[in-house]
């Protein structure tokens, strides 16, 4: 039996999609449009202005030196929608990108997804621009419609990168602001969230922190969580939450390329307290995160925490019911790593023990020493003694054993 719309008899089905169609493609609401994707009508425009932007030209040729930027130019000419741009360029581009760089990438948990059922996916967050357009990809592989991204503006160093990300269905983080406009831009980035979610019936996806973890001790952030119901302050805490349908996703690295990088960034803090990376700096971290070795990757997707939501209890104190909240993320994520060879190496070398010799061989070991000298090796910008070394090689073994430690926790 097929069940009719009761005002002109069409097929209720058609009259949903139709209706989450008419949705995602409504102008958006002018309060977001500093923030927001490029939106489609205004797509053929804003990717003409890029593709004559000399650095984006660079950096396709170090992404795809085989093909002619003149066919590339071409091809995103004829593009008309962000959706056009993702299906057959970034899905390409990031297949090639596995191919080159990785020992593929995996993925569990799919039952999770359902169709036409928008989610707020919050993963831990290893690679500036790799975690979600891996996302992205996964979810096109499976024939669903990609989320929108929050990326930070610290990361949008040029104009250029800005449209880029924009045409590619990211919207924009307001950071290092005074604290009046903090509050302001947090309230707007609210709002926006709940009406992609609510309105447009399309997902998102936020990292669990501001910025990338970087030793592998992957915690949600209690900032986030409230900053996600700022927006929407005339619902109940919870209500406001359960409105965004969080599902946590775990991403587990084999190899993580930017591993030397945040051992540097580590060392330079202990000698200088006041150290900060440049944007040239965030750069290279993309770079480096995007062309180099990540052995296996894995995403499993975890259910939806809402119910889990519903036991909280509603008089609970709110700076405990945040708490809770990030413990239910950090659990569902902790649990579901992918662990691989490299984790239980470094562990056992970390504590100077074989609790996990089984998982590896003598000659797994070796390699993976080879591997971090190596890094360690790569880092020739600044003097590094013995002591260094030691420090950086140590810190890097954190890196990679705190995702065993932690998940060993969740499912004990």
């Amino acid at each position: 039996m097929i069940c009719l719309d009761k005002k002109n008899g069409v097929p209720l089905k058609i009259v949903i999609i139709s209706q989450i169609m008419e949705n995602k493609n409504s102008t958006i609401p002018s309060e977001f449009v500093d923030i927001c994707p490029i939106q489609d009508k205004d797509f053929h425009n804003e990717m003409s202005m890029l593709v004559n932007e000399p650095m984006f030209r660079h950096i396709v040729k170090m992404i795809a030196p085989d093909y002619s930027f003149t066919k590339i130019r071409l091809l995103l000419l004829s593009l008309n929608s962000k959706q056009e741009f993702q299906t057959k360029v970034m899905k390409p581009v990031v297949e090639g990108l596995l191919k080159k760089t990785s020992q593929g990438l995996t993925f569990s948990g799919q039952e999770n997804l359902v169709k036409d059922v928008p989610n707020t996916f919050i993963t831990n967050h290893r690679d500036i621009v790799l975690d979600s357009a891996q996302l992205s990809y996964l979810m096109l592989e499976n024939g669903m419609d990609t989320c929108e991204i929050a990326i930070g503006n610290n990361l949008l160093i040029y104009n250029w990168i800005t449209r880029l990300v924009r045409l590619n269905k990211c919207f924009v983080v307001k950071r290092n602001l005074g604290r009046l406009q903090t509050m302001a831009a947090a309230i707007q980035l609210s709002r926006y969230i709940h009406y992609v979610l609510t309105q447009r019936n399309a997902s998102v996806w936020i990292a669990q922190r501001e910025g990338r973890c970087k030793d592998g001790n992957d915690r949600t952030q209690e900032s986030l969580l409230k900053m996600l119901t700022y927006g929407n302050r005339d619902v109940p805490f919870i209500e406001s939450l359960k409105e965004l349908n969080i599902a946590p996703i775990a991403i587990s690295y084999e190899y993580d390329p930017n591993d030397r990088l945040k051992a540097r960034e580590y060392l330079l803090k202990s000698k200088n307290p006041n150290y900060k990376k440049t944007q040239e700096d965030d750069l290279e971290s993309m770079k480096i995160g995007i062309m180099e070795n990540k052995g296996h990757i894995h995403y499993a997707f975890t259910p939806c925490i809402n119910e889990r939501l519903d036991k909280i209890p509603a008089d609970l104190d709110r700076l405990l019911m945040v708490q809770r909240i990030c413990n239910i993320i950090d659990h569902s994520i902790h649990a579901n790593y992918k662990i691989f060879k490299t984790n239980y190496i470094a562990h056992d070398l970390l504590f100077d023990n074989k609790d996990f010799a089984e998982h590896y061989t003598a000659q797994d070991e070796k390699e993976f020493r080879d591997y971090l000298n190596g890094q360690v090796d790569r880092i020739d910008d600044i003097p590094v003694n013995a002591s260094d070394r030691n420090y950086m090689l140590k810190y890097m073994l954190q890196m990679y054993s705190n995702p065993l430690t932690n998940h060993l926790e969740a499912i004990g």
